[in-house]
């Protein structure tokens, strides 16, 4: 028994002695030699520790390691795009602790290493590069967190490699996701960074519209004009300029003379047919409309906007059809009516391909159940039930 208490003992021991005490002198000694990962193990131990996360220093240590292992992980991406990044929120946890560091010592320092002040500046492309990913992801407040830390660096000081507006352009547009106000002051911030990337003066356009600010409008326009003579979206926000200070003459002379480009492009194509919705000009409206679904026939928008418009062209031919019937014009009201019941078939199928892909659509359903009514379809019952069991969810 003796024995066996002396061996338990030595066990202890010996496991106790292996037991690695946090250490800054460790931690930087791995840093030193390139070792980014054990100095990141070696420096998360030195946070868990009471006394040693108070100090300026050990924050300043693993704001340097988060940094070069972000940089060296970042590399490896680059030279085989397949690398999965192990620590993707490094960059965000080196800013964290070069800004920790800063408040306990605002003169903190350490042989061969980054100050605050120096690593901030160096810190922007990673931040950016990991917002970028993270807002694809969707999650928007979380990007808007790390672009304003990338911005925050970004304007550190003069930067080495400008980014020309892209980074206020991807932070801009979280805000903007998130109906936050801010993202105004973030596009007009990619203006003055020379940026010349047609989508920030498109949205920047489209909040000076919702703000009513004309003057901004037209000032904006003049000077996106000027970079991109020929860009077909640039054309488009004119169309919608001139409609907002109401030139409808001019809007609508434009939209005859649509450049090829614009045909090209779906949403451009969605985007004009709005205006010939806006002007009640249906039938242009669903040309157009259906140049757009050739090229993407997947697009909800545009699904939807074909069956708004054909349900309305059919109504039209409807109201034609009973005029000419109470003229007499039978040949010409019958053929209103031929017209107006292919525009309403027209409508059911763009509908139905909507609700193929989300069978819960209200709106989608309602209008449905209204056109089965119509047409007296077996439908009817099985879409107003549907409705009704949605309702009561």
């Amino acid at each position: 028994m003796k024995k066996q208490i002396l061996l338990f003992s030595f066990v202890v021991l010996t496991l106790m002695g292996w037991a690695q005490k946090p250490s800054l002198n460790k931690a930087y000694n791995a840093f030193s030699n390139g070792e980014y990962l054990e100095a990141k193990g070696l420096i998360d131990q030195c946070l868990e520790d009471p006394k040693l996360n108070t100090k300026a220093n050990t924050y300043l240590y693993k704001g340097n390691i988060y940094l070069y292992l972000a940089n060296q992980e970042y590399e490896k991406k680059r030279e085989n795009n397949s690398y999965i990044i192990q620590f993707p929120d490094a960059p965000v946890q080196s800013f964290n602790a070069f800004t920790k560091a800063k408040e306990l010592d605002k003169n903190v320092e350490g042989y061969n290493m980054f100050s605050p002040d120096q690593a901030f500046p160096s810190l922007y492309g990673l931040l950016f590069v990991y917002g970028v990913d993270i807002l694809i992801a969707n999650n928007y407040n979380e990007a808007i967190s790390i672009f304003e830390k990338a911005t925050y660096c970004y304007e550190f000081q003069k930067p080495t490699y400008p980014l020309y507006g892209e980074l206020y352009y991807y932070y801009g547009y979280a805000l903007e996701m998130t109906q936050n106000p801010k993202a105004t002051e973030i596009y007009e911030k990619a203006i003055l960074d020379s940026t010349k990337n047609v989508n920030v003066f498109v949205r920047l356009i489209e909040q000076y519209k919702k703000d009513q600010n004309i003057s901004k409008m037209e000032k904006l326009l003049l000077k996106a004009k000027t970079l991109m003579p020929n860009d077909p979206s640039i054309y488009v926000a004119e169309i919608d300029y001139n409609f907002q200070i109401k030139d409808t003459l001019k809007a609508r002379k434009m939209m005859e003379q649509l450049p090829v480009s614009i045909y090209k492009n779906p949403d451009l194509l969605v985007n004009v047919s709005n205006f010939y919705i806006q002007d009640k000009n249906y039938l242009k409206a669903d040309e157009l409309l259906r140049m757009a679904y050739s090229i993407n026939n997947d697009n909800y928008v545009i699904l939807y906007n074909l069956g708004v418009c054909n349900y309305y062209l059919s109504e039209q031919k409807f109201k034609d059809y009973n005029d000419l019937e109470i003229k007499g014009d039978k040949i010409n009201g019958s053929k209103a009516k031929t017209e107006s019941e292919y525009f309403l078939t027209q409508a059911q199928t763009f509908f139905e391909k909507i609700i193929a892909k989300d069978p819960n659509d209200l709106n989608v359903l309602s209008t449905l159940k209204s056109i089965y009514g119509r047409i007296q379809s077996p439908k009817y019952d099985e879409i107003n039930k549907r409705i009704e069991d949605l309702k009561k969810q």
